[in-house]
């Protein structure tokens, strides 16, 4: 088993959740043997950022400054990505089927793929100091996406964050059903072509969420947006929405954030379960790429993530990182040792076994 820091086990260091271990001494190793998985990585500690947040804290305090709302982002996604996908979405009406479908593929699934990310900056709180501006915030954001979805996703990602990788309550990690029968280039092509179903489906089937206010809020605000634009101009605007979901989750160069964030690339290293990218296309997705510094520092907001990493580059420098997102998908579909199962679970720990809160997420998603 390859060492995770210099001279210790990865299966007994648990990729530093509970060590006293410092990052700094982090030393990728891929895996000494590359094979198609029969189930998940199973890790006995705790998720790796929390260790890594407490100790970049100690060495640079300073890094408290670079939390906290970006003001302009509330301005660069209404201006840059609401009112032009509304725009787009009635300047296509008449386009033939060939200019439609790429003016749809390379503008429109791109500004779907930020709005996205906008909701999941809105999400954490980032727009606003107040936390309620975000959510009225992220409803508008949704608007030009066509189907409600910023209130349940805010529930289900929170959780994914405080619970990274618990069995049961973290819905972003593939199901079994996946891991048994997406394994192949052909059913992982065809997965990573509707990738935008099983992330938006896949919660709802493991872990309901009740319905509250919030929901009816983002429901009705969003019928209203699509009767209105219905009533302007027919229901082409409202294709024209949906479709561009379809792509931006799909084969899009934008979407491999979904496979780079936290799938274990054992050609890379063996356990590491998250990941950052560096490259271009962060500036089309606010800085999403910068992975493990927003999984160490959710409340740093997308602007402000090089300046974390630039701050304490001994703790990401040494990590393994994805270095295109394009390829990231082809070594998906392509590698047989990549799959649905290449994601790392863990059981609830015992010390949040009486915690209600813990406990209740194993069966309801939370809504704050």
């Amino acid at each position: 088993v390859p060492s995770f820091f210099a001279g210790k086990n990865k299966a007994d260091m648990g990729k530093g959740g509970s060590s006293g271990e410092s990052w700094t001494s982090y030393k990728p190793e891929p895996a000494s043997v590359l094979e198609l998985r029969s189930d998940f990585i199973w890790d006995t500690k705790d998720e790796p950022h929390a260790t890594r947040r407490r100790q970049i804290q100690k060495a640079h305090p300073e890094v408290r400054k670079l939390m906290g709302p970006e003001w302009r982002s509330k301005y660069i996604c209404l201006f840059f990505l609401v009112l032009p996908q509304i725009w787009l979405s009635w300047a296509t009406m008449e386009l033939s089927w060939p200019k439609y479908l790429a003016v749809a593929y390379v503008f429109g699934a791109t500004i779907t793929q930020a709005l996205f990310l906008a909701i999941h900056e809105l999400a954490h709180n980032l727009f606003f100091k107040k936390p309620q501006l975000n959510r009225f915030f992220a409803m508008v954001a949704n608007w030009p996406i066509g189907i409600p979805y910023c209130v349940p996703f805010r529930g289900y990602h929170l959780e994914h964050h405080k619970y990274q990788g618990i069995d049961g309550i973290d819905t972003d990690i593939p199901s079994r059903f996946e891991g048994r029968w997406i394994q192949g280039p052909t059913t992982k092509a065809i997965w990573a072509c509707c990738q935008i179903l099983t992330y938006a489906l896949r919660p709802m089937f493991i872990k309901a969420q009740d319905v509250t206010h919030a929901h009816i809020m983002n429901w009705a605000s969003q019928i209203a947006f699509d009767v209105l634009i219905f009533y302007l101009w027919g229901w082409k605007p409202l294709f024209y929405f949906v479709i561009c979901i379809f792509l931006a989750g799909g084969l899009h160069p934008c979407a491999g954030h979904f496979i780079s964030e936290h799938y274990v690339f054992p050609h890379l290293d063996a356990v590491q379960e998250t990941y950052s990218y560096y490259g271009p296309l962060n500036w089309l997705t606010w800085n999403v790429g910068y992975h493990n510094e927003h999984h160490d520092f959710c409340n740093i907001p997308w602007s402000r993530l090089p300046a974390l990493k630039a701050m304490a580059p001994e703790f990401y420098d040494n990590l393994a990182t994805c270095d295109s997102w394009i390829g990231v998908i082809w070594n998906y579909i392509l590698r047989p040792e990549i799959g649905p199962y290449n994601r790392v679970k863990r059981q609830l720990p015992e010390y949040l076994r009486s915690d209600a809160e813990a406990v209740a997420a194993q069966t309801r998603a939370k809504v704050e």
